[in-house]
């Protein structure tokens, strides 16, 4: 009987690939692969098609369509869904001219889908464009093995406790370094900002740092970024977790967390504008805690660095609170804040358009009306 977890470990022959991709491709032929978010709103699907001339932006891509009924995005009846290119990336897997593209999904009305978050982002984004936005997104995830067991872990039982993992180095403390760099790499070449990548405090988790981007950017890249983590996880026969809480006990969970600032953070005496942002969000905690991700209750505990899901709370350099103030911020009077709360697997395009609505464009719940 198969296991549905596939913990079949072989894998196909990677080096047979490699005379394939260095293979001519005829002049102008361009391979563009489509990726989109699916009915979960949080698994990535993508699809390639040839086009006969190399494209220069997403704008010279058209529209294409796909099968709702089978992403969890449509009825059989009627599944026929569309594909709106929005952002365009060098391809590092097929290598140049190739390209990735993000997309929009659409009904088959040509309005955005349920699952569509960018489109609502957007409004906000291009609402508050003079207050030029800007996002650094800290993305945390876990490697697990094919039988759903943290990657290096040992198979049935633990690794010593927390503490030496940490930016750890050494062959049972840094657990997946060669798929950590080789994502590193991909993200540069296919043209996504990363900034920086560390092993976390929990073994075999990690992050890396996108940013800083401005406005829809930021969603943009952090969607496609990960969308790379997969496929390179993929060619190592390895899964990547983005829940908040892969497990449970004493270790600690992974986060999303997204750094903010607007220009008047930015300038001299800033840290006033950083205050009267915290105070907005400090009204809306329930609202922000709702897109902030799945199962972020099992995370933000008020334990391993989180501050209570029931609670607001802010600080200086306090990773126990809901925001932080970073120390030399405090110091300078002006920068940026950075919002703890939202899970590994929150939708970047929810919680930047609620920082945006939120802190820039004054919205309110009702029962603040």
């Amino acid at each position: 009987m198969l296991n549905p977890v596939f913990t079949n470990a072989a894998g196909m022959d990677k080096s047979v690939l490699q005379k394939y991709l260095h293979l001519p491709q005829a002049d102008g032929k361009t391979m563009v692969t489509y990726v989109w978010i699916d009915g979960s709103g949080e698994n990535l699907r993508a699809k390639t098609r040839t086009f006969d001339t190399e494209p220069k932006s997403s704008n010279d891509i058209s529209w294409w369509n796909f099968d709702g009924s089978s992403t969890g995005q449509a009825e059989g009846s009627n599944s026929e869904m569309y594909l709106k290119p929005v952002a365009l990336f060098n391809d590092p897997f097929t290598l140049a001219p190739n390209k990735l593209v993000l997309c929009e999904t659409y009904n088959f009305d040509k309005k955005p889908s349920i699952t569509n978050h960018r489109a609502d982002c957007l409004a906000a984004m291009e609402a508050a464009k003079d207050q030029r936005p800007l996002f650094g997104i800290e993305q945390e995830y876990t490697l697990m093995d094919r039988d759903g067991w943290p990657f290096g872990w040992p198979k049935g039982g633990y690794p010593q406790p927390q503490g030496p993992y940490y930016c750890g180095i050494g062959a049972c403390l840094a657990l997946g370094r060669d798929l950590v760099e080789a994502h590193y790499k991909a993200c540069l070449y296919a043209g996504v900002n990363i900034r920086g990548t560390n092993a976390e405090v929990m073994p075999a988790q990690w992050e890396y740092q996108v940013g800083p981007c401005e406005g829809i950017d930021a969603g943009d890249q952090l969607w496609m970024s990960r969308y790379l983590l997969l496929r390179i996880a993929e060619e190592f026969g390895v899964q990547v977790s983005f829940h908040p809480k892969p497990i449970a006990g004493d270790w600690n969970g992974a986060g999303c967390h997204t750094n903010f600032s607007t220009l008047a953070m930015r300038e001299p005496n800033g840290i006033e504008e950083i205050k009267a942002a915290i105070e907005k969000l400090s009204l809306r905690h329930e609202t922000h805690i709702r897109v902030y991700g799945k199962d972020n209750e099992r995370r933000l505990t008020g334990k391993h660095e989180t501050a209570s899901i029931h609670e607001f709370s802010y600080g200086v350099a306090n990773r126990g609170s809901s925001i932080r103030i970073p120390r030399q911020c405090d110091e300078e009077r002006c920068g940026y804040f950075e919002d703890r709360r939202p899970a590994s697997n929150c939708d970047p395009y929810s919680v930047t358009s609620l920082l945006i609505r939120t802190v820039c464009l004054n919205e309110k719940d009702a029962d603040q009306a």
